[in-house]
């Protein structure tokens, strides 16, 4: 058997070993060394791959900023910043049909850009957001959907983890990325509150309306939330001015939101070792799955298949188009079995090499950009679609009184909103590049 069917045949090797629950991080870990054994034909170059490929991975600069964006995200919940957010968007839009559920949207924008984490944004913004939509007589189905829909703005909006992982993947500069990200994470969050502002009028008793309050309260309620604002300026703010790096200004947004913490009284020396083995644990996840990854792909290079696929692709003289459009299919497919940071590391050493050498009428930086921020989207709208989506089974671990099946009907407005954005951002990638064009 040549290396490239032996790479061909790794893909059903590993699918079989995710579908048998083998965790993603070792199952692309043992297929990466059966691979490469199986091509060099010695444990030894093995072995020696996987030491290699462990240092490589972790001696990376670039990737010290995930714990540091992790932690901001724990410092930001016990600050209480994700109750403060939510208030002051229910003080503003609470009064309007739908205006709670909008209110929670709102929220879990603000969360996710001093967070970056989807799975953290749904489940700090349930805790917070599902009370209220149930005392003014939300609908679960509307509730769970709207606040698992909401979650997946943590990682869209910048910061991002996930959109750390695909720069350093495709060594794009993460500033670029962040600043393409901007204006399609706001776009995501409009478009949620015109879906739930569409939902409750075609069904009247799916959602409530709470009293208007007085201009003078709403001024008050925004107070709590000037300290986030102030981080997220810093941080984004920062970096797009070349005052920080990206990892420098992790590290500052995570010292800033560990101040708020403290002088909200939530960071105390209990509170704080929670949050560092909490942050411990998240980053070993994802470093496991991230090393895992760089071992499976580092004998995909071996087999020569991300080349050899290629190739052929272009030799084909099919339509770049339609292999994009192929693409992010494959990848709504994915997203039903496969959670968003496991997509993009086994796929986009695959798929970029594939696509960066097709035409679309744009440099070759611009491409990555925008096709990162394509991916994204569409790993974001796995995140929501059944059966495994992870903020589906999140939000609904918190209501325990709603059935899954109901969670489902509730997220599928949002699965729609989300494929007709993704349409938008394809047809037009002036949207996604307008902001890094003007300031870069």
């Amino acid at each position: 058997m040549s290396s490239f069917e032996i790479g061909l045949w790794s893909f059903p090797v590993l699918l079989g070993l995710i579908f048998l629950r083998v965790p993603i991080g070792l199952s692309m870990l043992l297929v990466g060394l059966g691979g490469s054994y199986a091509i060099n034909g010695t444990t030894l170059m093995a072995f020696a791959q996987l030491k290699n490929q462990t240092y490589g991975t972790f001696s990376s600069y670039s990737l010290s900023i995930i714990p540091l964006f992790l932690l901001m995200g724990q410092f930001a919940t016990l600050g209480g910043l994700s109750t403060a957010l939510f208030k002051a968007a229910e003080a503003w839009l609470g009064h309007r049909k739908g205006g709670v559920a909008m209110a929670a949207i709102g929220a879990c924008a603000g969360f996710g850009a001093i967070c970056g984490s989807s799975l953290a944004t749904a489940a700090t913004m349930g805790q917070v957001a599902l009370p209220e939509l149930k005392r003014y007589g939300y609908s679960p189905a509307l509730s769970t959907g709207a606040l698992a829909a909401g979650g997946t703005l943590g990682i869209l909006i910048p910061p991002s983890v996930i959109l750390v992982i695909y720069a350093i993947l495709t060594e794009q500069n993460i500033a670029k990325l962040f600043v393409a990200a901007f204006i399609p994470g706001i776009l995501a969050a409009v478009s949620y509150m015109i879906t739930i502002a569409i939902y409750v009028r075609v069904d009247p008793k799916s959602g409530g309306v709470r009293d208007r309050m007085a201009y003078g309260a709403r001024f008050k309620a925004l107070v709590p939330v000037w300290p986030a604002l102030l981080v997220f300026l810093a941080v984004v703010g920062g970096i797009y001015l070349g005052v920080f790096t990206p990892t420098e200004a992790a590290a500052v947004g995570a010292f800033g939101t560990g101040l708020i913490a403290f002088f909200n009284g939530g960071l105390t020396f209990k509170t704080l070792k929670g949050a560092i083995l909490a942050t411990a644990s998240a980053t070993g996840m994802v470093f496991f799955i991230i090393l895992g990854a760089a071992v499976f792909n580092g004998f995909l290079a071996l087999s020569q298949v991300p080349q050899e696929l290629a190739n052929y692709v272009l030799e084909q003289d099919i339509n770049a188009w339609a292999i994009l459009l192929s693409i992010l299919v494959l990848y709504l497919l994915f997203g039903c079995v496969m959670d968003s940071l496991s997509m993009i590391l086994l796929t986009v050493p695959i798929f970029f090499p594939i696509v960066s050498g097709l035409d679309f009428g744009m440099t070759t930086e611009e491409f990555a950009l925008w096709f990162g921020i394509l991916v994204l989207i569409v790993v974001e709208v796995g995140l929501i679609t059944p059966p495994v989506g992870m903020n589906l089974f999140v939000i609904n671990s918190m209501d325990k009184s709603t059935p899954m099946s109901v969670t489902y009907r509730g997220v599928l407005p949002f699965v729609l909103t989300d494929i007709v954005r993704v349409g938008i951002l394809l047809s037009f990638p002036i949207i996604t590049l307008a902001l890094v064009r003007l300031l870069y």
